[in-house]
């Protein structure tokens, strides 16, 4: 199995362009089930969709090959479907489709407790009855023998797929669909954007209440391809690199305007950047002294959940005591152990937060990545440490960043994929 071995300490300089956004194209793979085959048979929606700047990373290889394995019975594939968490995209839109659906429980990243009650309350709410299969215990069953209604449905705890697989059923229902307290993530506009380019009728997309209008069954008709936006994740990750390792460093394709809390932690710690156009630049953040800083994870425009390791990384160069504060998923602290044995000083209070000291001198050691964002943070953690670091199952990290090893190769760092 592939791994990675890092030599820390080396500035980084150049430039390094954002790639294609995972968390934007993968809602927009799923919604071709949506959409009527260009005269071909009922079930040809396999392939329909066409997107540039489609990240070539593994959670949209996976997509590709869900869909491509789903047929007019609606089972999604059990061993495709245990590998990321989007697996649940297609569900509601294949419900809506064929008025039944079944699919194991998601799998992916292991960052705590992840229930799919927000989807199964949504659905059920519109008319769906659900159970778990005789057959497997943990897969799911879904029928619709009446079809879909519109309903006015209120999420009890915000969700990104949540709204988006609510908001892929909606279209295809019968009557308006009104869905409350949704998520504001760029992601939700987005996709609902290119679904109204291609005949639906979603508005209030980007605010807390969405409406959509169903169409009783009748399906989408390609029109309008979808241009992958810059991954935001991405781009956060890689101004974190540039704050503690940038020497004339120009990082390309930055979306500032969805990062506004994380660029505000960013200064607060005494980064120095320059935004000029949609590049940002770092000029001489090598081993700068960075200030302690408290963070708590939120939905958009609070700082990303997502980008929560990476900044703890930084954090442990900073001076004086940091707070981390994850609020959104249970679990997701749990990199720290490693951290510390790399020679960080962090106190896990509870699953929700933790405690910085910095700054710490960190040395290389052998980690294995639990998911896609730990797996980044080791990384970053790798190249700022003293000595050689390796890095196991980075299929996780190939999920979400796309040869992330040569292209941080590019602008200085050494990294080998062996």
């Amino acid at each position: 199995m592939a791994k990675f071995l890092i030599k820390g300490g080396r500035a980084l300089e150049g430039e390094i362009k954002i790639n294609g956004s995972k968390n934007a194209a993968l809602p927009v793979l799923a919604s071709s089930i949506l959409f009527s085959a260009l005269g071909g048979p009922a079930s040809g929606w396999k392939n329909i969709i066409e997107i540039e700047n489609l990240p070539n990373i593994e959670d949209t290889k996976r997509m590709k090959e869900l869909l491509d394995k789903l047929d007019a019975d609606g089972k999604i594939d059990y061993e495709i479907a245990k590998k990321f968490r989007a697996s649940i995209l297609p569900v509601g839109g294949a419900l809506a489709r064929f008025g039944k659906v079944s699919f194991p429980h998601p799998g992916g990243c292991v960052i705590g407790e992840r229930p799919i009650d927000v989807f199964l309350d949504g659905w059920k709410a519109m008319g769906a009855k659900t159970k778990l299969s005789e057959n497997v215990p943990t897969d799911y069953v879904i029928t619709a023998p009446e079809g879909l209604f519109g309903v006015d449905y209120t999420f009890k705890i915000p969700s990104v797929t949540g709204t988006e697989a609510l908001i892929m059923t909606a279209v295809l229902a019968r009557g308006t669909t009104i869905l409350r307290n949704a998520v504001l993530e760029p992601e939700i506009k987005y996709l609902a954007d290119f679904l109204n380019a291609n005949g639906a009728k979603i508005a209030g997309a980007g605010t807390t209440t969405i409406k959509i209008e169903g169409r009783s069954g009748e399906l989408l008709k390609y029109s309008a391809r979808f241009t992958a936006p810059p991954d935001r994740i991405e781009a956060g990750s890689f101004a974190i690199l540039g704050a503690l390792l940038g020497k004339n460093l120009r990082i390309k394709n930055f979306v500032a305007e969805e990062l506004p809390t994380f660029l505000a932690l960013l200064s607060n710690v005494g980064a120095e950047y320059i935004i000029e156009n949609k590049d940002l630049i770092f000029i001489n953040s090598y081993k700068k002294t960075l200030r302690a800083s408290n963070v708590i994870t939120k939905e958009f425009p609070g700082f990303p959940t997502d980008l929560q390791a990476p900044f703890t990384v930084l954090l442990t160069q900073a001076d004086g005591q940091s707070l981390v504060h994850e609020t959104v998923f249970e679990g997701r602290l749990n990199y720290i152990q490693d951290l510390n044995k790399m020679g960080s000083r962090i106190t896990l209070c509870d699953p929700h937060r933790a405690i910085i000291y910095g700054p710490a001198k960190l040395f290389g050691r052998t980690m294995e990545s639990p998911d896609i964002r730990a797996g980044l943070a080791f990384i970053i953690a790798a190249l700022i440490a003293e000595g050689e670091s390796t890095i196991e199952n980075i299929y996780q990290i190939d999920r979400g960043y796309e040869n992330i090893d040569y292209r941080l190769c590019s602008i200085g760092a050494d990294i080998k994929r062996v």
